[in-house]
């Protein structure tokens, strides 16, 4: 039975949104109320290095955006709660894609001035296609922003979605006096000093009363009665069920970086979040209450610690009970693998678990056996879905800038593309190398820590290349294909996994491919 009662305690969620919108402030208030640390932006203890706790990059400190997805786990009222804090920055979004495979319901975070932004419509959309439960929260009030009203509109319009409030800002920005909680009809006062504790909310369970006029003043009070009619008129009530279905989203309001509508997010979301949800492998769907262990990496980390050259593959455990030291099959190598020192993250610090149960992510020491996608099982031989890798948009040749360090930076190119930071392919005709990247951005990551984690130095070149295309042909042996081949083989690469991959220059060659080599099929994603 216990085992089926810590799959119900656990939460595993991502949270989404456009650069700078707060996401980063408001995982760390998460922590803030988790208890999981005691003052916001204390990472390190010494106030020089102060910087949010979930970045944990040399380059994300410098830059002040995320670029690795981070993984940070606390306990709060009983529940164990992974969040898995994504970057925002449209240059890392194939990172973000992945990490959604990994997660059971979602955070939207919304900048109160600045409304839904273009990155925020991409992420919403893949959590569409998934159907995967999601909550907004609409951030930065203490600012000068947009209507509330407006902005539940534009929730709707720009991003698909159907939402009902469950709190409601009173007043905004020089205004703003607080929160109502129409969850669990509290009132929240808002006083500008408490930055780093955490404030308690009043009970107040009819807002007709004229107690209400003295707490906020009667203009502002007059003003909520009003606007709490309209969103009983206008906004459906509430339904669970509809929410875990994707078809309802609730809204709150708050400002992370004062502390301020964190705790009603966080107390509503154990509430209704859905626990560890099954997952569709590519020969069953598999329930989290199995018993035996499966479990998929979505992501690599390399050089969690830069003394000691190590990898860390991050797996999401799907179904059974993960024991430390107990072989399992990784089934694309076919071989049995135990692990002496798994580990549970809280941002940088780690720490050696003995057990880990469906919905928790464990870090995996890792020296070259996994890459992204790979599935480790009791014994069953089964691949989870999902977990492509896109078409690049970006594309560089790379070269050695130091003859001295080649070995080094072919062993770091090596890493780095298993982490899928970007990908790398080789030209079939000349043996050069290309990196093709979701975002200009990636460039400089990968030769930043080229440098100061592999000693190696590159250069870039630029080639025109505007996708790259998995090649799938219906009979390899046809003289089509290898017409094709020959006619084409000037764009022709392998990708690190040896696929064939058309490196096309343009839309209308990849249409006049297609329309010449019908049997020949072309893909944009790795994964068909």
């Amino acid at each position: 039975m216990a085992f089926l009662e810590e799959i119900e305690r656990r939460r595993t969620f991502g949270i989404i949104s456009h650069p700078d919108a707060g996401k980063t402030t408001l995982t760390e208030k998460l922590l803030l109320f988790g208890g999981a640390i005691q003052e916001a932006g204390a990472v390190k203890s010494n106030k020089v290095k102060k910087g949010a706790t979930s970045d944990f990059m040399e380059i994300e400190r410098q830059r002040g955006i995320s670029v690795a997805t981070s993984v940070l786990a606390f306990i709060y009222k009983d529940k164990k709660i992974n969040i898995l804090d994504t970057p925002g920055h449209k240059d890392f979004a194939e990172d973000t894609f992945r990490t959604l495979t990994a997660v059971d319901s979602v955070i939207v975070v919304i900048d109160v001035a600045k409304g839904v932004e273009e990155q925020t419509e991409k992420l919403v959309e893949v959590c569409r296609m998934r159907n995967t439960p999601m909550i907004v929260f609409i951030n930065k009030l203490d600012r000068e922003g947009k209507d509330a009203f407006d902005l539940l509109d534009e929730v709707e319009q720009k991003l698909g979605l159907k939402v009902t409030p469950l709190s409601f800002p009173i007043g905004m920005g020089y205004d703003f006096k607080g929160i109502y909680n129409i969850y669990d009809k509290k009132l929240n006062i808002f006083s500008g000093e408490n930055k780093q504790t955490v404030s308690e909310g009043v009970e107040f369970t009819d807002i007709s009363t004229p107690e209400l006029d003295q707490i906020i003043g009667e203009d502002a009070a007059a003003n909520l009665r009003e606007e709490m009619e309209l969103v009983d008129e206008v906004y459906p009530k509430f339904n669970q069920k509809e929410y875990l279905e994707g078809n309802l989203q609730p809204v709150f309001f708050g400002s992370a970086l004062n502390n301020f509508g964190v705790k009603e997010l966080l107390d509503c979301f154990i509430e209704i979040a859905p626990p560890p949800q099954p997952k569709m492998a590519d020969t069953r769907l598999v329930d989290a209450k199995e018993d035996k262990l499966t479990g998929f990496v979505f992501k690599i980390h390399a050089n969690m610690d830069p003394n000691h050259r190590n990898r860390l593959a991050f797996v999401k455990i799907v179904s059974g009970t993960f024991k430390r030291n107990i072989p399992y099959l990784h089934v694309r190598l076919n071989k049995k693998l135990k692990f002496s020192s798994p580990n549970a993250f809280f941002a940088e610090k780690k720490e050696i678990i003995e057990e880990s149960f469906p919905g928790d992510i464990v870090g995996l020491p890792d020296t070259g056996n996994f890459k992204i996608g790979d599935t480790l099982t009791e014994g069953e031989v089964l691949q989870f879905k999902g977990v492509p890798s896109f078409s690049p948009e970006h594309f560089r040749y790379v070269n050695n800038a130091d003859p001295l360090k080649a070995k080094q930076l072919y062993k770091g190119l090596d890493q780095l593309m298993d982490e899928g930071v970007a990908q790398l392919f080789t030209l079939d005709m000349n043996g050069r190398k290309v990196i093709g990247t979701v975002g200009a951005l990636q460039y400089e990551v990968i030769q930043y820590r080229l440098e100061h984690e592999y000693g190696a130095k590159c250069t870039y070149e630029n080639l025109n290349v505007h996708k790259a295309c998995w090649v799938d042909p219906e009979d390899e042996r046809s003289e089509e294909f290898k017409e094709f081949k020959r006619v084409k083989q000037r764009y022709l690469a392998k990708d690190k996994q040896g696929k064939l991959v058309f490196l096309a220059d343009s839309a209308f060659s990849i249409q006049m491919t297609q329309d010449k080599y019908p049997t020949v099929k072309l893909h944009f994603t790795s994964e068909f």
